[in-house]
């Protein structure tokens, strides 16, 4: 699935302004950004909710029509299930409105409910549910038409960490299938466990796109160093380094653009014995803060 250069207005507000990303096949991609990015903006425009004023959505290559959104599995971060109708009545009705038979329909809503923990709850209204149980029937409403793109709006809200564990797993195994996922979150660590890429969002734009530890990769360089002997203060006269974090012997910096770190490695030890030096990704979480300071800061 690809977007293309979408933008949208709402009177002077620019709620996205040529965002371009694309999703591959078997690939789990996560959408990343502070509230207010474009995130839901773009996923319902990819689902013709919304209209953009200008770009294009395609699939395979061709735009994407009503007859190819049917085989779209969407999740919206504000439930969009019947709360009065229940639960399994619900789920066949939404696959026979993607075109499924009734006889497969059946099949597939027992299938998903099954595994998603919530084949017990088939006769109870979505209303009498716990929240987490309705974010799975959610997801089941989701899988139930053996979707061929997968898109998912914030779908571990409200999850306890089992459930966030069977829908992390359900999610693998469809991209394992071919099918292209694409969520957001804001449970970092998820995506970075989860995604073979990841899209960071900011004031309507893609600003970073890459493989997670591409991403991790192109930040500042971070170094643990460990010196018993070093008093408070040590690295304040490298040039170009932060301390971040003095915990014990244990210091944390960050080297600014031309910092050495044989510097730091010298200045170490003139404080006497040094027993760790090494570097430090930082998390796709740092890597998001820094993207949203520089928001901020501009």
């Amino acid at each position: 699935m690809e977007i293309d250069s979408i933008s949208k207005r709402y009177g002077d507000v620019v709620a996205l302004a040529g965002m371009s990303f694309d999703v591959r096949a078997g690939e789990l991609f996560g959408f990343v950004g502070s509230n207010g990015a474009g995130k839901t903006t773009t996923m319902r425009i990819a689902l013709g909710v919304l209209s953009a004023d200008s770009g294009e959505v395609r699939w395979g290559g061709a735009p994407i029509t009503a007859e190819t959104r049917r085989w779209i599995g969407y999740m919206p971060e504000e439930r969009g299930l019947y709360p009065k109708m229940k639960v399994g009545e619900q789920l066949v009705y939404l696959a026979r409105l993607h075109g499924l038979s009734a006889g497969r329909a059946k099949r597939a809503v027992e299938e998903w409910t099954e595994r998603l923990g919530v084949s017990q709850r088939l006769g109870d209204e979505v209303q009498k549910l716990s929240l987490g149980n309705q974010q799975r029937v959610q997801l089941a409403a989701a899988l139930v038409h053996e979707p061929r793109i997968l898109v998912l709006d914030e779908p571990f809200s409200g999850l306890d960490p089992v459930a966030v564990d069977v829908m992390s797993q359900v999610l693998v195994d469809k991209a394992r299938q071919g099918v292209p996922v694409v969520f957001s979150s804001h449970q970092l660590d998820l995506v970075e466990r989860l995604c073979d890429r990841v899209g960071i969002v900011r004031s309507g734009r893609m600003v970073a796109c890459d493989r997670v530890d591409a991403l991790r990769e192109g930040g500042l360089v971070r170094l643990v160093v460990e010196a018993p002997g070093a008093s408070p203060g040590w690295a304040d006269r490298v040039p170009g380094v932060t301390v971040l974090e003095q915990v014990g012997t244990q210091t944390v910096l960050e080297l600014g653009e031309g910092a050495d770190d044989q510097e730091v490695l010298r200045a170490a030890l003139a404080t006497g014995p040094v027993v760790e030096f090494s570097r430090r990704r930082q998390s796709l979480t740092e890597l998001f803060r820094n993207v949203v300071s520089e928001e901020v800061a501009a």
